[in-house]
């Protein structure tokens, strides 16, 4: 036959049931901890429910209690083996005081209960603990007549059950504490470590004009101004701009970034607002977009001169109005952003040219900062070389040093991809160094750039200087008026050398002039006039 439960076995599940149900509802353990009590005492009769828990310091302090004022709880502390509470602990054994006004060592140090022996009083406490350890004590009061019985053996089976699932809960909230407590400090270190590695000072440049950027962004990183950064490919415009944020205000909010011509239109307008469920095919689920992950801090548009009209259109709303709505969204969402935009385009000329909106442009350029290119500041490639060249030799446990030849010939070439090219060219001769010492002949673009400096002596003095609001290279090759018999002649037996070196250039090329350019360190310009010199044909694909 199966067992009949009882009145009291029945409303001992129902409350089971319901304590459980609390603990695994939320993290926040003293709410919880004040609706266990409150139940205890609702459903059970059990009065001045109260759990005390150990301090660092070894003490026993009242967490919540249920009956009892703020000052009651806070005179609720006791010693390990000190009073009732105390020895519960200490033995890690329940207790029942079947009447405490006859127990001299129930100190009632709350005061919360009147021992008028009007009707008896009994104390019943278990502990609370985690595996083998106890943390705290569970506890309560059983009210009842002279007269009364009080099955004590049962509220203590009771007790504990409780208290058992309250060690769980304790667990649970210690381990979710130590996990968040250890997230927030690595998140503090990596915001020094980024603070440390974007800061200013760690920007390597004693040239005046980049003294004269560093002045430009230490008086543009308070305010809250949308900044233009401006320069040639490989500048380093990601670097100031992440420099500039953690010199600003909003140095605890998100950095974000985005390289707007690396994605098209279509994509570029989810990644920057989002987009709901079902908005396209493979929407699975709702997504933010960019402007949303940088509310509170700061984001960063990097190339915004690709954009395409269309989206420029977009785009300018969003910065005027700094509201939005996601792809197959109706929502409107604002945002507290700080723009930084970059590109390497002469934002002017395309102005002109009808390629960029007027009014993007007025909005974007608040403050506009240039970044020259390292040809312009060649007193820093000494200093970037060694940071780069120390770096290496930290990361591959090496010790190599740059012979003084090596590093004048690196100082003089004109690195056309700037401060980004210098590292990967760094990185490989480091990497491929047979010695302690990297020496002129490891250079291994020594040789082709001896074509390189040669044009560029014939060249040297002729060549009109661009202004210096242009800095940006120019796409095509632009005819200037000057013959090859103007060119100064160079010796005999160095021409079929020369001529066989921009052949092999143009040949791993595809013959497309741009390319071969580039891989020889000139400029299309030098190139044209370097294939009519040599008299080498250009092979129409």
């Amino acid at each position: 036959m199966g067992t009949v439960l009882t009145q009291r076995h029945k409303i001992e599940l129902v409350t089971i049931y319901e304590i459980s149900k609390i603990l695994n509802s939320s993290l926040d353990l003293q709410r919880t901890v004040r609706q266990v009590l409150s139940i205890l005492s609702s459903h059970m009769d059990m009065r001045r429910g109260m759990i005390s828990l150990v301090q660092p310091s070894g003490e026993l302090h009242v967490f919540e209690a249920s009956e009892l004022s703020e000052a009651e709880k806070l005179r609720g502390r006791f010693r390990p083996g000190e009073g009732v509470v105390g020895r519960i602990l200490q033995n890690g054994m329940p207790i029942v005081i079947p009447d405490v006004a006859q127990e001299p060592f129930f100190l009632n140090r709350t005061g919360a209960r009147s021992l008028d022996g009007v009707s008896r009083i009994a104390f019943l406490g278990v502990p609370i603990k985690v595996g083998r350890e106890a943390i705290g004590v569970l506890s309560i009061d059983r009210e009842y007549g002279r007269q009364s019985e009080v099955n004590f053996e049962a509220d203590l089976r009771f007790l504990t059950m409780v208290a058992n699932l309250f060690g769980q809960a304790a667990r649970l909230y210690q381990s979710v504490i130590s996990e968040r407590e250890a997230l927030l400090m690595q998140q503090r270190h990596m915001r020094r470590a980024l603070q440390d590695k974007y800061r200013l000072d760690n920007v390597i440049g004693r040239s005046k004009c980049m003294q004269e950027v560093f002045a430009e962004v230490h008086q543009a990183a308070p305010s809250k101004a949308t900044v233009l950064l401006r320069g040639e490919s490989g500048t380093g415009k990601e670097v100031i701009a992440r420099a500039i944020h953690y010199l600003s205000p909003r140095r605890d909010g998100p950095f974000i970034k985005v390289n707007c011509a690396a994605l098209t239109e279509t994509l570029l307008e989810s990644e920057l607002f989002g987009h709901e469920k079902g908005a396209f095919t493979g929407a699975t689920q709702e997504r933010k977009g960019r402007f949303e992950l940088a509310h509170g801090g700061t984001l960063f548009l990097d190339e915004l001169g690709e954009i395409s009209p269309g989206f420029q259109t977009k785009l300018l709303r969003v910065l005027q109005e700094r509201e939005f709505e996601r792809v197959g969204g109706n929502r409107t969402i604002k945002v507290d952003v700080r723009l930084i935009a970059a590109t390497n385009r002469n934002l002017e000329a395309d102005v002109a040219k009808g390629l960029f909106r007027a009014d993007l442009y007025y909005r974007i350029n608040v403050i506009s900062i240039f970044l020259p290119p390292l040809r312009e500041r060649r007193e820093d490639i000494p200093l970037l070389i060694e940071h780069f060249l120390d770096r290496f030799n930290r990361d591959n446990d090496r010790a190599l040093r740059i012979a003084p030849a090596a590093l004048e010939a690196m100082v003089r070439c004109n690195w056309p991809g700037n401060v980004r090219e210098l590292e990967n060219c760094v990185e490989r001769v480091a990497t491929m160094a047979r010695g302690e010492r990297i020496e002129l002949d490891d250079l291994p673009c020594r040789h082709d750039r001896c074509l390189s400096r040669m044009l560029q002596r014939n060249f040297a003095g002729r060549m009109p200087e661009k202004p210096a609001a242009q800095a940006w290279p120019e796409d095509l090759p632009v005819e200037l008026p000057i013959a090859p018999a103007e060119l100064e002649p160079d010796s005999a037996a160095a021409l079929p050398g020369e001529r066989e070196r921009l052949l092999r250039a143009m040949e791993q090329c595809g013959w497309v002039q741009a390319k071969a350019a580039r891989m020889l360190n000139l400029t299309p310009r030098q190139i044209g006039y370097a294939l009519r010199k040599y008299g080498i044909p250009i092979k129409r694909l």
